[in-house]
């Protein structure tokens, strides 16, 4: 298209990661509660206006700082600090 242009974005894939660390049912759970915490609850769905609503939600910000901080100390953990 004219006029557009495209944006690269680096993506890194960590759904094997998490599921090597949680097992197939907590990776499950975690997906379920991702979306609970996304989706319209009137409708059941996710829609833009629910993940514009719900992205900053307080649950999903500290759901957010938690998988930080403990991707933080695994990877001091794996370099020997």
């Amino acid at each position: 298209m004219a006029g557009v242009e495209k944006i690269r974005a680096d993506f890194e894939d960590l759904l094997p990661v998490m599921a090597n660390k949680l097992g197939g049912e907590g990776l499950i759970k975690e997906l379920c509660n991702g979306f609970q915490l996304l989706m319209d609850k009137d409708r059941g769905v996710i829609t833009m206006e629910s993940l514009r609503r719900n992205s900053l939600s307080p649950e999903l910000m500290q759901e957010s700082r938690f998988w930080l901080e403990e991707a933080f100390e695994e990877e001091l953990k794996s370099d020997g600090l």
